[in-house]
């Protein structure tokens, strides 16, 4: 598929009156399902990792590995180039180049014989997956008009989570249909991610029918020329508390989400298709229960503190998870902590539910795509470092228990989160005073 380029397409200035038109209603619903659909695959594999490590015979540090790198960090740092295309061409066209991709690659990691083999190919499928989600919040501020882009942002959000959620819940179903589908003589995790690329091929032809909208160029887009490089030098102190707060609180969420699958199934003794019936719904919940009270809560906060709102609801909810996470440690049945693991997910995913709308106010349009990937492979960096150092320290300090080793990574990295988040807050309220007291 030729790309053709998009920047002939950019017009100056947001259309803020402008009405939501069918066509751009139904491009964010229909980016929201194929997102989700990607993201099944994540929940899936955290639910088969007793399984893949009993094929391949390899430690916790492995499945770290695993979950951390190849999901997250060698996805996210190859998304950027990608990105850099969806700024410079037309995104609908890179969108479904990527939902080809995914697909592809979800089936040719079934088939591979290694873990090493098996490692690389779920890393080339986080490619896609990751690339694609810079790829829409650059899309969703020229699709959706701006009264509207906050409550676009979390519609997309909770699809996505609702796809994400369905790996978890939906786990025992796909690995049962796709054993009894496939006659091919392997285990039923193969099978269960080739089923899902396959789900995916029927998303081309209607991706075909979405909207390719035009960027609007803004006052930040002539300042920062084009050029990420310039835009970070001249933000850099703002993004640099975003990527703190941001970064070490997804080292403790995907430390904890990661492998709590895993170490319920060690601690209680509990059957991986029961542990993820139950996470599926606790994802599904937090996720999208979290959405409606992040818009509520910033409505309401930023008639009060305006542009402080957003990072003092992050660390308002990351600073009640620290409790949460400690009685998680020491709960005693299996009822009690996935009610303790909900109640943190729903904490920590309050803290993120704002980021992207926070990233779009921050990022030019002509930059959008490329700053969301940075975004995502930096703090990615952090992010592998959760399931990564709770796997060795599972591994070398706790004896095989991951609940300690999850709780000793996630508690300093909650704690540094709601530090950077405080500190945004200040410096953003002092930015505001200074600016009501100039002149005009």
């Amino acid at each position: 598929m030729a790309l053709s380029p998009a920047f002939s397409q950019a017009r100056p200035g947001p259309a803020e009156s402008a009405p939501w038109t069918p066509r751009g209603l139904f491009t964010v619903v229909f980016l929201g399902i194929a997102a989700g659909l990607q993201m099944a695959d994540l929940g899936l594999q955290a639910v088969s990792l007793s399984a893949i490590q009993k094929s391949f015979g390899v430690g916790d540090t492995a499945l770290g590995a695993l979950q951390g790198l190849a999901g997250i960090l060698i996805a996210s740092a190859l998304a950027i180039p990608l990105a850099r295309l969806a700024d410079r061409y037309s995104r609908k066209q890179v969108l479904l180049c990527l939902i080809a991709l995914s697909s592809a690659l979800m089936g040719l990691s079934a088939i591979a014989h290694t873990f090493p083999l098996f490692f690389i190919g779920r890393s080339a499928a986080g490619i896609t997956e990751f690339a694609m989600v810079p790829l829409v919040y650059s899309m969703i501020p020229d699709l959706a008009p701006e009264r509207n882009r906050v409550a676009a942002n979390l519609g997309f959000a909770a699809l996505m989570a609702a796809g994400a959620s369905g790996g978890f819940y939906f786990s025992g179903a796909i690995l049962s249909t796709a054993d009894a589908l496939f006659a091919w003589h392997a285990e039923p995790w193969r099978k269960a991610f080739l089923l899902l690329g396959t789900a995916g091929l029927p998303l081309l032809p209607l991706g075909a029918l979405t909207a390719d909208p035009v960027r609007h160029l803004g006052a930040d887009d002539r300042a920062a020329q084009g050029s990420l490089l310039v835009f970070l030098r001249l933000r850099w102190r703002t993004i640099g508390l975003f990527v703190g707060t941001a970064g070490c609180l997804i080292t403790a969420v995907q430390a904890l989400n990661q492998l709590i699958a895993l170490s319920l199934e060690r601690r209680f003794d509990a059957a991986p298709g029961d542990i993820g019936h139950a996470m599926g719904l606790i994802v599904l919940i937090t996720s999208i229960g979290c959405l409606p009270a992040a818009g509520l809560l910033d409505r309401t906060l930023a008639r009060r503190v305006r542009r402080a709102a957003r990072p003092l609801i992050m660390g308002l909810s990351v600073i009640i998870a620290i409790p949460v996470l400690l009685l998680l440690t020491s709960m005693r049945t299996l009822d009690q902590a996935l009610i303790a693991v909900g109640l943190f997910l729903f904490m920590t995913c309050t803290a993120n539910a704002l980021v992207p709308t926070m990233l779009q106010d921050l990022a030019p349009a002509s930059l959008r795509a490329r700053c969301f990937a940075l975004w995502s492979f930096v703090v990615s960096l952090f992010g592998a470092a959760g399931p990564l150092l709770a796997g060795m320290l599972s591994d070398r300090v706790f004896d095989k228990h991951l609940l300690g080793a999850i709780a000793a990574v996630a508690l300093p990295a909650l704690t540094v989160s709601a530090a950077c988040a405080l500190r945004s807050v200040l410096r953003t309220l002092r930015e505001q005073r200074l600016a009501a007291e100039s002149p005009a």
